[in-house]
């Protein structure tokens, strides 16, 4: 029994001894956007878009658990999907309604602003009717 120390099948190879794959390239794992469709889900469910992104998180993370990377990329680009569309018709539609709420008081008040003299009565030393 050897014990000498250290050994040299336990020492990693020195730099300029070690290969280098280039087609080797470990891709990371997938993200699942759970927090973004939990945040969509809960405070911006435009449509149920938030809903739906939350059930493709919750595949992709499954998936991404069991080891099939392939089909938690392909849910996971789905709730990226879906969360974006629910996130931007939740952002979008608001400003684009209070957009067309100012724009129509604006015109409003304009319309009315220059009918004021149509609904008023002047009396003015004009009047030849009372003479």
């Amino acid at each position: 029994m050897d014990t000498s120390y250290p050994r040299e099948d336990y020492l990693p190879a020195p730099a300029h001894k070690r290969e280098s794959s280039p087609t080797a390239h470990v891709s990371s794992p997938p993200r699942d956007h759970l927090i973004w469709s939990i945040f969509n889900t809960i405070y911006m469910n435009f449509c149920c878009l938030g809903f739906v992104a939350l059930a493709f998180s919750v595949k992709a993370r499954d998936r991404k658990v069991a080891g099939d990377v392939e089909a938690a990329r392909r849910f996971s680009s789905k709730a990226r999907c879906y969360n974006a569309l629910a996130t931007a018709g939740s952002v979008v539609l608001p400003l684009l309604l209070a957009a067309l709420v100012i724009t129509g008081v604006i015109h409003l008040s304009k319309l009315a602003h220059e009918s004021v003299g149509f609904f008023t009565y002047q009396l003015g030393g004009s009047d030849e009717e009372d003479k």
